[in-house]
């Protein structure tokens, strides 16, 4: 079953990030193999979305609970479709300069084993494009990085593109 967790440091908000991540009605816009989204309801701390994904001439419709702490996390909980299970969390914390770490992990499985072996097979190239384009998308709505000064020879480095997995 794939699993993914990984932490990043990005030169954006907590609160910029968390509302990327939340506006799930645009997903169709930037994320890759999404072709269709229907946000059945959306409240401040839940939302219940449909979202229809695919690849050639596979195309699948799943919904999925999502439950939001603002600014401080986002839990995502399948609730209909293809797969035996899906959980996503995203946490995002500010740097105290300008910046945030996010932590982001995911786990699924298919309930098909022939979507599974496909699925085990891309996803890391999957994971790799959709993470990109959640940062691709920050840069459009917030704009490049602000130059920061150095950090002390002490501090990690900030990364300011998401790195490879």
């Amino acid at each position: 079953m794939p699993k993914h967790h990984e932490v990043r440091a990005l030169p954006y908000s907590a609160s910029q990030m968390y509302d990327l991540v939340i506006d799930v009605a645009r997903y169709s816009e930037f994320l890759p193999w999404v072709s269709a989204v229907r946000v059945r309801s959306d409240g401040e701390t839940e939302m219940v979305a449909d979202l229809v994904v695919g690849f050639k001439a596979i195309k699948e419709r799943f919904t999925s609970r999502v439950t939001k702490a603002r600014d401080r996390s986002v839990h995502v909980d399948y609730i209909d479709g293809p797969l035996k299970f899906l959980r996503n969390d995203w946490r995002f914390e500010d740097d105290g300069a300008q910046g945030c770490r996010v932590d982001f992990m995911v786990e699924f499985a298919f309930k098909n084993r022939l979507f599974e072996a496909i699925a085990g097979q891309m996803f890391d190239h999957a994971l790799r494009r959709m993470i990109g384009a959640f940062e691709a998308r920050a840069h459009q709505l917030y704009g490049p990085p602000s130059v920061k000064p150095p950090t002390p020879a002490s501090a990690t480095p900030r990364q300011s593109a998401l790195p490879e997995a």
